[in-house]
């Protein structure tokens, strides 16, 4: 029933406005926003599947990585969202260097959180 589906995923934000703003300006991504289903945004990543980021009103932040961007290079990618004012997560108990990046434990990775505290990841692409 659902293998020839094509799914998609979905997140809630607090402020809509926002977070279309990071999506497009900082992390420069399509975005297209629909104002009848209440400002839904769609995030229209390389691919055919879209990632549906949706205002509610009572919204919690994820705690877990909500959406991973595979990149070529880490370091560039970490270096160039910096300087558009985004700030790298740290975790306690995580060998994360002076960028917030770690390496040699699993895929090379950084964390970083959008305005409404989601959680999203730039990871190395092998």
């Amino acid at each position: 029933m659902f293998r020839d589906t094509k799914a998609f995923s979905g997140f809630s934000v607090d402020d809509i406005d926002h977070a279309e703003r990071f999506y497009a300006e900082t992390l420069g991504l399509r975005v297209s926003r629909d104002d009848e289903m209440g400002g839904l945004l769609t995030l229209h990543i390389a691919g055919d599947r879209p990632v549906l980021v949706y205002p509610k009103a009572d919204h919690v932040p994820a705690s877990y990585t909500v959406l991973n961007f595979p990149v070529a290079d880490v370091d560039r990618a970490v270096d160039e969202v910096t300087s558009r004012g985004v700030r790298f997560a740290r975790y306690e108990g995580m060998p994360q260097d002076e960028k917030g990046i770690m390496r040699g434990h699993g895929p090379t990775i950084a964390w970083f959180t959008d305005p409404a505290g989601n959680v999203m990841s730039v990871l190395e692409q092998r």
